[in-house]
């Protein structure tokens, strides 16, 4: 963050000073970053007192200040040097916040956004530029592909993780300071109103809509409703910026009429009004896409990416975008896509044992359309490119969440498209109704019998996995994080290469954010 003082930082967020008078106050800068973590708080830090399902941050004040932390953004006094911030004025953090019993979250988050965007007006008029991503599917993903792009032209910040809601979008606009040349900020949405209020804290001069898809249907009703709220993105861009619209997107290309924004649309094929478009479009054994980059000028470069998918193809070219409109040319481009490996954990990560066992960790988070992108790059994966021997391929899916009506029908699509790209073994986890119909609509799709399996959890999903995995099978292992199935596929891909006995250390868990 850029250095501010206590008392700025408490006239900005409208707050008061607790255990430290205003000469203090006044003298003393925050120089490190802002931690909701205390474990994290580096020295000359502030510490944000956050609830969380286990512990309130405010217990752990002292603590943050013993590790370095000049002073705690607080809901109440804690006993140690605070900025008192006050109470929210309307609704915060609805994504975040499930645990905020007493509105001490709110109020804290709502100081914090107040504080962010402050910092980021400032950092945009000395010349930041502020790219946000949204999209359905692929937001994560691209981001990285967007710092790989970005970072030989200057000094890049993005979120790690998908660290894209009220509290990770400002957390992240925090970690830039006057050296940031460009700030990549992931925008996700639970509800109408979502992604314009992150704009306001930091509003882009970039904006990138990668797709619409049915992910969060169930919170919004219709797919519509989806791409109305992903338009907020858009809509938000200045006439003097730029918005990257996916067009083989019917959805996302019509956003191009809700912008003051100069639009540029990139395709996987050329046509009219197409600013950045690929062909010749190939996948390598590990399903790695390689493609002929071109734009109207008629120059094309050949680019070979290091991450694993077909769907990775639009997600570059959204990326190759904004580089280019950022002052990079063609071959800076490729080069950086070609080292832009897999970042992220738990999203398209590929690692193969020493007996050959390819496993996809896909685990962090799924919908219809990142679970078909990822069953379509196992398929690939398996008959690999032409010449090798098929490999057998194993499907491990847990749920989809947050679909509400249309979860039953679209879990049971998903069991069928796992008999259609003729996947080996289908591996049903969990004991719900949708994931009933996920193994049903494998049956009646292929009357598999004992090649689609349910199991009732992860530990079972484990136990059969070892008892059946071969050397040479690849895996696939797919749920919204929320079903807890990324620690198995990092446990999978760390047992001892061909002993079906081997034990990892500890109970299969899954200990990332939700």
């Amino acid at each position: 963050m850029i250095e501010l003082t206590l008392a700025e930082i408490a006239d900005i967020v409208g707050g008061r000073l607790a255990d430290i008078d205003d000469a203090a106050a006044a003298a003393t800068r925050v120089t490190g970053t802002v931690e909701f973590d205390s474990r994290a708080v580096t020295s000359g830090g502030l510490f944000l007192a956050m609830p969380g399902a286990r512990t309130d941050g405010h217990d752990h004040a002292a603590a943050a200040i013993a590790a370095g932390a000049v002073a705690v953004l607080a809901a109440r006094p804690v006993g140690v040097p605070a900025i008192i911030a006050p109470p929210a004025a309307g609704p915060a953090g609805a994504g975040v916040l499930e645990h905020d019993r007493d509105g001490s979250g709110a109020a804290v988050l709502a100081a914090l956004a107040k504080l962010a965007a402050e910092v980021a007006r400032r950092l945009t008029a000395d010349g930041l530029t502020i790219i946000g991503v949204t999209g359905s599917s692929g937001k994560t993903s691209t981001k990285d592909l967007l710092a790989a792009v970005l970072a030989p032209l200057g000094e890049v910040i993005a979120p790690p993780g998908s660290f894209n809601n009220e509290l990770g979008h400002p957390w992240t606009v925090l970690r830039a300071t006057t050296s940031t040349d460009y700030l990549i900020l992931e925008m996700s949405a639970r509800h109408p109103g979502n992604i314009a209020a992150l704009a306001r804290i930091a509003p882009p001069s970039i904006g990138v809509v990668l797709n619409v898809g049915t992910a969060h249907l169930g919170e919004f009703g219709s797919r519509q409703a989806i791409a109305d709220t992903k338009a907020e993105l858009v809509q938000a861009v200045g006439a003097s910026g730029a918005v990257v619209l996916n067009a083989d997107d019917p959805a996302v290309d019509a956003m191009a009429e809700q912008t003051a924004a100069r639009v540029i649309r990139v395709s996987r094929a050329p046509g009219t009004g197409i600013g950045l478009w690929a062909t010749d479009v190939v996948l390598d054994g590990l399903a790695r896409p390689r493609f002929r980059l071109h734009r109207p000028d008629g120059d094309a470069v050949p680019v070979a990416l290091a991450v694993h998918g077909d769907h990775q193809v639009s997600n570059a070219l959204c990326a190759a975008a904004v580089a280019l409109e950022c002052g990079a040319d063609l071959t800076q481009v490729a080069d950086a896509l070609a080292g832009a490996g897999p970042v992220s954990a738990r999203r398209m990560q590929v690692s193969t044992r020493a007996d050959g066992v390819t496993v996809v960790n896909d685990a962090y988070n799924a919908n219809p359309d990142s679970m078909t992108a990822g069953l379509k790059a196992l398929a690939w994966m398996a008959r690999g490119e032409p010449g090798a021997e098929r490999r057998r391929s194993i499907a491990v899916l847990g749920e989809m969440a947050e679909l509400g009506e249309d979860a039953i029908a679209e879990h049971d699509r998903i069991g069928r498209l796992v008999v259609r790209l003729d996947v080996s073994q289908l591996i049903v986890v969990g004991t719900s109704r949708p994931m009933g119909a996920m193994f049903n609509g494998a049956v009646m799709e292929g009357s598999w019998g004992s090649e689609a399996i349910a199991v009732e959890d992860a530990a079972a999903a484990l136990e059969l996995l070892r008892t059946e995995l071969r050397p040479g099978d690849v895996v696939l292992v797919k749920a919204s994080n929320s079903a807890g199935l990324g620690a198995l596929a990092e446990t999978v891909a760390a047992d001892i290469a061909g002993d079906p006995g081997a034990r990892h250390p500890g109970p299969v868990r899954d200990d990332a954010p939700r």
